[in-house]
């Protein structure tokens, strides 16, 4: 009976000696510490899943690569995808070009300056919660796989948005 009381003590310190962990977390997306997005273009999505792109009008291979990625998470939601909006953020003055709109049909533009966004904001697509706030970031050149996973994840135990 000894051993039986023991035996999670031991096995837990030997766990926490040798190293044995449980591996990498759950997310590819690195967590934000959350914080509130005011504005335009937020207050308007609000109750909804936002994935963010931050680029120049002028979109160069990976910001439309950005905005391909943003699409097609979007589209693989399936019967969720209401629950998922995208928002090209431009960072200058420019027009981009009209093919590129109507080949990311459905994404809001909008010009907003990327304050309050962790990082250099050009290098990443993050999102944003239901109650508008920032809370997660994909890397430079993301697995959309990887995406795909957590974001599925969030819509799967999320009930707001």
């Amino acid at each position: 009976m000894l051993l039986a009381c023991a035996a999670p003590f031991v096995l837990g310190t030997a766990a926490w000696y040798f190293g044995w962990g449980t591996g990498s977390p759950g997310n590819y997306g690195e967590l934000i510490a959350p914080r509130p997005l005011a504005g335009a273009p937020f207050e308007e999505l609000r109750g909804k899943w936002v994935l963010v792109s931050f680029d120049a009008a002028a979109c160069d291979a990976y910001c439309e690569r950005k905005l391909y990625f943003m699409r097609q998470l979007r589209t693989a939601q399936g019967k969720e995808q209401g629950r998922v909006e995208r928002l090209w953020l431009l960072t200058d003055g420019g027009t981009p070009r009209p093919e590129l709109v109507a080949a990311i049909e459905g994404t809001h533009l909008s010009r907003v300056k990327p304050d309050g966004f962790p990082g250099r904001p050009a290098d990443h697509i993050y999102l944003v919660d239901p109650l508008g706030n920032l809370m997660l970031r994909f890397p430079r050149d993301p697995d959309p796989s990887k995406m795909l996973k957590d974001l599925q994840r969030l819509l799967k135990y999320s009930r707001v948005g």
